[in-house]
Order: structure tokens, then sequence, then C-alpha cells
């Protein structure tokens, strides 16, 4: 594995100069903003992950207003209240997209932050102080606890909300086997836990966020 001098050098190749790399750079959200985000948007960007999955992100983009207003603004002590009969009556409301299984998650993602909130005052506290070394850990209990989170919905609902997070997209699992780091697609503890360690040791040296040494690694890959 090579270390995060290369990388960098290779992507300032790519874009020509350090201001043209530093634009392109996601940026993380504070503790303090994770913290001060309201339950009701993390259960809206939640769902809207859980939605946009296999879909074109513009279609249930321009249908969310719609989602908010029959999900009473994702307020969750009112949406964990809405039963498997409404849930149906849902399903013909045409300016929804009607999947049944998804439009379930909703409030059983609501019971989950709800669970959350209980113990620890609000969503917003668990995320932000997850630790960032062990971002694949905070991946597993979404998937774990919440509903229909598994594969890249934890990665990518987290990087929507502003939590320091890699995403293992195919370009960043192509970057990630050419640097003999893992094999195949991380879906096994072994090659998570390899990939969170390499992700560890390019932060120490480089002193940046996740995020921004993931879409550095995924622009190594040739198109």
């Amino acid at each position: 594995m090579r270390d995060y001098k290369w990388l960098h050098e290779f992507c300032l190749n790519r874009f020509g100069s350090a201001k043209a790399l530093e634009a392109m750079l996601p940026q993380p959200r504070s503790d303090a903003e994770l913290r001060a985000l309201s339950d009701d948007r993390y259960l809206s960007l939640m769902s809207l992950r859980i939605f946009r999955a296999g879909l074109k992100h513009s279609l249930v983009d321009a249908k969310w207003p719609a989602f908010e207003e029959v999900f009473f603004g994702f307020d969750p002590e009112k949406v964990v209240l809405m039963g498997a009969e409404r849930l149906e009556n849902l399903m013909q409301d045409a300016r929804l997209i009607r999947h049944l299984g998804k439009l379930k998650s909703v409030p059983r993602n609501a019971q989950f932050i709800l669970d959350v909130r209980r113990e620890r005052g609000s969503f917003g506290a668990l995320i932000a102080d997850w630790p960032a070394g062990d971002i694949v850990g905070l991946w597993k209990y979404l998937a774990k606890h919440g509903n229909q989170l598994g594969g890249l919905s934890a990665p990518r609902f987290l990087r929507m909300v502003g939590k320091d997070t890699l995403v293992p997209t195919d370009d960043m699992v192509a970057a990630l086997k050419a640097q003999d780091v893992i094999d195949k697609a991380p879906t096994s503890q072994k090659d998570l836990a390899a990939v969170q360690a390499a992700f560890n040791q390019w932060q120490a040296e480089s002193g940046r966020p996740l995020c921004q040494l993931s879409v550095m690694l995924a622009h190594t890959v040739n198109h």
C-alpha cells in the first residue's frame, strides 16, 4: 500500500493545481453541527437515502416535498404511530414513490431514532460521538439497528448528513484493490477492518478527513 504522499501527488497532477484539488473535495460537518441537526432531519435524510437507492436521485428529490407532508415533517414521535393501514393507503398516493417496503421503513426507522434518543439524548449525539477511526463500526450499527440501511446505504446516509466517512463505491473498491488493501468488495469483518486501517494510516499521514481521502482515492482509478 502506497503512502499519502503518492495519493496527494497523483491528485495534484490529475487536477492541475492544489486550488483545483481542494475545490472538489467535500467538507464534513463539525461534531457540534451534527449534534445540532434535529432528529426529524436525520429521519428525513435517512428515508431519502433509502428511497434514492436504485432510482434516479432527481426523481426522488422532486417528490420529497410530498413525503415531508405525508410523514408529518418526519417528526419521529408522529411517524412511529403510523400503522399498516395508513401505509397501505399511501400506496394510492401518486405523488409518492409507491414501494411498500420502503414506506414501511420510515416508521421503523422512526422507532430506531427514538430508541437512540432515549439512550443518548438525540440521534445527532450518536452520529457526532462515533469516532471516525471506527466508521465501519457505525455502518454496521446502522445496518443492524435501522431498517434498509445495509450495503452502501449507511455510508451514503452518513455522507448526506455530513458525518466524516468514506464510501466504498465501485471506483473506491477498484482503487483499494490496486493498492493491495483488499481483493474484493469489502463485506467481511476482515476486509472492512483492512479498509479502516488503511484510511486511518492515510489520515494520520495527511490530517485530512476520511471523506476527502475517499474522493481522492476514487480519482486514482482510470476511466
